[in-house]
């Protein structure tokens, strides 16, 4: 049995208009949290409906995916801006999932940025800081899932949010335990399962330079880019049967 329970969350709606990812639909039945694209990015409104009603029949938690203004660039490319303009499109992307969500019946319980708004989240504290307050303006009940670091522990002293702390299942991290951006191959599968056992076991993670660092994690991140990503979640799903992927923070009387 493992030590505790564990998030698996995905990406999904990343696409537009004729540009879909497939796979994302095959891998809803082994996770617990889906972050749907808001529009800046990627997803446009028939996949964003979509995606909301294939939440709302497999029971899955629903997160805001936001973005920088680059759909031409997937988000991936980083862009300077004042507080006041992060401000507009974290509280127009969080508006626009949250009012389609309502629509169903749904709610949303957190928000993950993606791309280049991650790693800059992950790496500036004063950014990451920007979208919090962003986010809290917009509904103070949202957590924010991000990168599991020193910048995400400031946040969660400084600020009331409910963080979520996010671990890469299929990425190469650096030996200052950073996610290797620069990495052009996801790590293989036996890496990959080798690190979901470690995180939930011995709350570990294993670095660059191969030693071990203590690390918390809240929820692991597949990466739907991954070409062998369908294989390697059915096999971390089997690491901690009987147990399903479990959304831990939130409970029927609110968090916990």
């Amino acid at each position: 049995m493992p030590a505790k329970h564990i998030d698996f969350n995905i990406d999904a709606a990343q696409g537009f208009g004729i540009y879909k990812n497939d796979r994302e639909a095959q891998l809803l039945d082994y996770v617990s949290t889906v972050y749907i694209s808001c529009g800046f990015h990627a997803g446009d409104p028939l996949l964003i409906k979509e995606y909301l009603q294939k939440c709302k029949e497999k029971n899955l938690t629903i997160g805001a995916h936001i973005g920088f203004n680059d759909i031409s660039g997937l988000g991936y490319r980083p862009m300077e801006l004042s507080d006041d303009e992060i401000e507009a499109i974290v509280i127009y992307q969080i508006g626009a999932l949250a009012s389609f969500a309502k629509s169903y019946g749904l709610v949303i319980d957190y928000v993950r940025p993606h791309g280049a708004m991650y790693k800059e989240a992950s790496e500036n504290i004063n950014f990451a800081k920007a979208i919090v307050k962003a986010i809290q303006k917009f509904d103070k009940w949202l957590g924010f899932t991000c990168a599991d670091n020193k910048i995400l522990d400031e946040i969660s002293e400084d600020t009331s949010i409910v963080v979520n702390r996010e671990i890469f299942a299929d990425k190469p991290y650096t030996t200052d335990f950073n996610v290797d951006w620069e990495a052009k191959k996801y790590i293989n599968e036996e890496d990959a399962l080798n690190r979901i056992r470690t995180i939930l076991f011995s709350s570990q993670i294993k670095l660059g330079n191969g030693q071990f660092m203590p690390v918390k994690c809240d929820t692991l991140h597949f990466d739907t880019k991954n070409p062998d990503i369908l294989q390697l979640m059915k096999k971390s799903v089997d690491i901690i049967l009987p147990t399903p992927p479990n959304y831990n923070k939130a409970e029927i009387s609110g968090w916990v």
